[in-house]
């Protein structure tokens, strides 16, 4: 892994119609996260808030969309600057919303491409994302970034795809909210999806280490999008759509610190974090500690954190 850690802030609001995830990378930076990964010992370097595109006002076929321009002015650009943040070092995209995918995935793919490396995905979410904007009943875009990296139909009105994740190359890890279209579209495409179920039978650490096992064995280049609601509300309060059952905090910490001892991770999302609904910062440095344990911070040299 590149010890050069690029933190890019994406206050992306526009893909859910409850306000507040603006404000999450400044929380992430409240929370130490910079300082954090200096103690570490590599170089957190923040390059500020990623501005969206200005682009005019559009309309979709589906009424309950909204927000659709300012989604995509978003998308341009943070599939821009994922792409540059790729190719410079390690780099940590603090949300934001999860349509904020929409961009990064996009341009940690096409710099995946350019190094001749296929992109592999690891979804940690109680949703799937897996909507079309033709699909989707809330008509929130948070639900929709894994279809349209993957090239489905449904997304003319966004950028065309520098390069498509194969959805052989996904795994969805502790899904438990799936939607009739999208558990269709998930069969349809193969996608793996490791539900809560699933992991309740066979625990946390085999699962992901056969995912990391083809990564490993195609040279892949791993984005992991670690959404707030893949744990349980009971420890992670601070997220708009709260899913009973999610994973402890033991779980997460073993996925973070098996991903870390793989060395195969080359991006990361931070999303969905709404501090409007936090408890003192509660959530916002759980995330820290987990994104300290995806990048090397050992169980014996974890602090004693108070919250």
């Amino acid at each position: 892994m590149n010890d050069t850690c690029i933190l890019l802030g994406a206050p992306v609001d526009s893909g859910t119609l409850r306000p507040g995830c603006l404000m999450g990378p400044d929380a992430y930076r409240v929370a130490g996260l910079a300082d954090t990964l200096n103690d570490l010992g590599l170089k957190a370097q923040d390059r500020g808030n990623v501005a969206p595109r200005a682009l005019p006002p559009q309309s979709h076929a589906n009424t309950a969309v909204h927000h659709l321009a300012e989604t995509i002015g978003w998308t341009q650009a943070l599939a821009s600057a994922a792409q540059a943040a790729a190719a410079d070092g390690f780099p940590v995209f603090m949300g934001g919303d999860h349509s904020l995918a929409l961009g990064t995935v996009a341009g940690c793919a096409a710099h995946a491409a350019n190094r001749n490396r296929p992109l592999f995905v690891l979804w940690l979410d109680a949703h799937p994302d897996f909507h079309t904007p033709d699909s989707t009943l809330s008509g929130n875009l948070h639900g929709t970034p894994l279809a349209y990296v993957t090239g489905m139909a449904g997304f003319e009105h966004f950028p065309a795809l520098a390069r498509t994740v194969d959805p052989a190359h996904i795994c969805i890890f502790g899904a438990r909210s799936i939607d009739p279209a999208e558990h269709k579209a998930l069969l349809a495409r193969n996608v793996n999806v490791i539900d809560m179920r699933a992991i309740d039978e066979h625990g946390i650490a085999g699962p992901i280490r056969a995912f990391l096992e083809q990564v490993r064995a195609a040279n892949g280049m791993l984005h992991v999008s670690l959404d707030v609601d893949f744990l349980d509300p009971s420890i992670a309060p601070a997220v708009g759509t709260t899913v009973p059952g999610g994973a402890t905090l033991r779980e997460a910490h073993l996925v973070m610190e098996l991903l870390h001892d793989s060395a195969l991770v080359t991006s990361l999302d931070l999303v969905e974090l709404n501090p409007f609904l936090d408890e003192r910062g509660h959530t916002a440095r759980l995330m820290v500690d987990l994104t300290a344990s995806l990048l090397g911070r050992k169980v014996f040299d974890r602090p004693n954190i108070g919250y």
